[in-house]
């Protein structure tokens, strides 16, 4: 019983940060109708910049109590600036274009970055553990777990999620979004202007990737590679929930986040493939996803 209560602690913490990133694949995809395949990659550079950020605050000797809006912080940076770059310098040439070239130069960003973070902060890992450390442990159940991953992650990824559906569905700029999700031409007839639509979802995209990223950073290794890992399991988890699905994502994730937790106690074999037998699977009952329908196709 402790190991099922651990491995159920476990997957849902690993969940709500697999949530964060993919809902954001899941946000870019829903608008604007790319898949991002550079968006494991936000994620890195969300928990290095997380990281040497924190170092130099505990450098600095202030307080570690800043460790948690400078998520926030990292975050924003990279949605802002690399984010914001990258769709207005990049992005904004292919829409339109066949959904090849669009994986093939979003592929190509993901491999420049990749190769940025190696040359920035090189190849040993990174490891800031400070605000794991501040909000101590609870016990459920008999196990001591750490309040870091069993109350915070799961509460951010809850407050993201109704936050996001309270943003798209109550604020102006967010029933912009839906305008131009629902029908680009439309939305655009009545003087919408998509490009700048574009711009703010694919800025909010990466920042919530980079955010899962941030918030990863007290809990893992901080090093080259971790990007790949997190977007095919993104790419899973919109796959499973439905393309463009954001409550569907939450679902998803908690399901391969759980799926995972278990393989790695009671199957360890199965870890690595777990995540993608739980696709495959509803795939096969459901080929549009849990929350996806089936619509007709505008020619």
């Amino acid at each position: 019983m402790q190991v099922l209560v651990l491995a159920t602690l476990d997957g849902i913490a690993y969940g709500s940060l697999v949530f964060l990133v993919a809902v954001g694949l899941t946000l870019v995809f829903g608008v604007m109708r790319i898949l991002n395949v550079a968006h494991g990659s936000f994620y890195a550079l969300g928990a290095y910049a997380a990281a040497s950020i924190g170092g130099a605050l505990a450098s600095a000797g202030l307080s570690p109590w800043l460790a948690y809006p400078m998520f926030i912080v990292a975050a924003v940076l990279v949605g802002v600036v690399v984010g914001g770059l990258m769709e207005r310098f990049l992005l904004q040439r292919i829409y339109g274009h066949e959904e090849t070239l669009q994986l093939l130069v979003t592929f190509a960003v993901f491999m420049i970055l990749d190769n940025a973070q190696r040359l920035i902060w090189g190849v040993q890992p990174y490891f800031y553990s400070e605000p794991l450390r501040l909000l101590g442990n609870v016990k459920i159940a008999g196990i001591t777990y750490t309040a870091y991953q069993t109350l915070f992650l799961p509460l951010v990824a809850l407050a993201v999620l109704f936050g996001l559906r309270w943003f798209l569905r109550y604020t102006l700029a967010g029933s912009i979004i839906v305008a131009v999700t629902e029908d680009r031409e439309a939305a655009t007839a009545v003087g919408i202007n998509a490009r700048r639509v574009f711009f703010l979802t694919f800025v909010i995209g990466v920042t919530l990737a980079s955010l899962g990223g941030a918030l990863a950073s007290p809990t893992t290794s901080v090093l080259p590679g971790m990007g790949a890992e997190m977007i095919v399991l993104s790419f899973a988890v919109a796959a499973t929930a439905g393309l463009g699905q954001i409550e569907g994502a939450a679902v998803a994730a908690l399901m391969i986040g759980l799926g995972r937790s278990m393989a790695v106690f009671f199957a360890p074999e199965l870890e690595v493939v777990m995540p993608y037998i739980i696709m495959v699977l509803v795939l096969l009952v459901r080929p549009e996803g849990l929350f996806g329908k089936s619509t007709a196709r505008k020619i």
